[in-house]
């Protein structure tokens, strides 16, 4: 594979509208984007769901990462008729691992059933501090084992299904004052409490066979003083990488939020953020922002900025994970979608999660 192929493929972008528009047709036949991100502005109804991800696979030469936050509750993408499912927090009252790991696959079975082959989800983040205000009911609760138990059920359930599951927000966005989307937050703990604590449902959820993370916006003093986790070699590189021994895909939150975007740039972020040990960086809306983060990239590597080791290290990984996991070009089975979109089953599990509080 040319060197371009590689790091186009390290790039996850976010379009406007139900149909592939000129942008994203281009950043996929003429550049080779690794995967695309889909929002609730881009879905109608299951059948044009589905034919929108054939449409983009279509015009792709290797298949694509098509992703989702589909969280449940409040962070749900998909519209009636697919299954509202209440969030983590409802899973996290009725303790169960058996209705997790039911949640998990009832999921992957819509989510897969139009294309859909990569979930950001679960988030493993333990909310300690009650007025956070962009994780609360996000998370399945503030007792890190719990939330490690029935993340690792919702993994299984998803992956176990045929989706990719993507815990975040590595390594911890529950003991937070402040949006990520909106400004930097902190979390001020000292590194044993971070560690035994914050890290804990990753921790477990790596050894459970969880196959991508998703990294946090935050800034942890007692880690790196100045970058926030997903710019920071020692949080990515040194910890995540080689002291918990993930090999898996890593992959950015949305380098349009403000808390790294004001503060370092589209460019310089999605430069530091690949040295870090990322492999894969998500943009999500702007086109403008998108290329000038992907000719960053070509720039820094062209210059010796980013080591050419560092590019082929990350392609390899997310190639890895879609020649396992993405074997079979996508074409849409409208009886599986007919069957398992908002099914019987599935609504009746909803109503049962639901009634633990959600």
């Amino acid at each position: 594979m040319e060197r371009i192929q590689q790091i186009t493929q390290l790039f996850v972008f976010g379009f406007d509208g139900t149909e592939p528009d000129a942008h994203i047709l281009r950043m996929i036949r003429n550049f080779g984007i690794g995967g695309v991100i889909l929002f609730s502005r881009n879905i109608r109804d299951p059948l044009q769901t589905a034919r929108l991800i054939h449409s983009l696979q279509d015009a792709s030469a290797i298949p694509l990462l098509v992703g989702i936050d589909q969280e449940g509750g409040r962070v749900s993408r998909l519209p009636s008729p697919f299954t509202s499912f209440p969030g983590n927090h409802a899973l996290g009252l009725s303790g169960s691992r058996k209705l997790s790991y039911a949640f998990g696959r009832a999921t992957a079975e819509e989510l897969s059933s139009v294309g859909i082959n990569l979930n950001f989800a679960p988030v493993l983040d333990v909310n300690t501090r009650p007025e956070n205000p962009v994780i609360g009911t996000r998370a399945f609760g503030g007792d890190a084992s719990l939330v490690a138990d029935l993340g690792c059920s919702v993994i299984r359930g998803l992956q176990d299904h045929g989706v990719i599951a993507c815990g975040k927000h590595f390594p911890g966005h529950g003991d937070t004052s402040l949006d990520s989307h909106l400004d930097l937050p902190s979390v001020h703990h000292n590194e044993e409490r971070i560690r035994s604590l914050e890290m804990l449902p990753f921790q477990r959820a790596l050894l459970s066979g969880m196959e991508t993370v998703m990294t946090a916006h935050v800034l942890y003093p007692a880690l790196d003083t100045v970058l926030p986790a997903t710019l920071s070699r020692r949080i990515i590189q040194n910890i995540l990488r080689e002291e918990l021994r993930f090999n898996g895909v890593v992959f950015t939150d949305d380098l349009e939020m403000k808390a790294v975007e004001d503060r370092w740039g589209m460019e310089r972020s999605s430069v530091l953020a690949i040295n870090a040990g990322v492999d894969a960086l998500i943009i999500c809306h702007d086109p403008e922002k998108q290329e000038k983060g992907l000719h960053a990239v070509m720039d820094a590597v062209e210059k010796g900025e980013i080591p050419v080791e560092r590019i082929e290290a990350a392609a390899a990984r997310i190639l890895d994970l879609k020649r396992r996991w993405l074997k079979t070009a996508f074409y849409p089975d409208l009886h599986k979608i007919e069957t398992q979109v908002g099914s019987r089953e599935h609504r009746e599990l909803a109503l049962t999660i639901a009634g633990y509080g959600g």
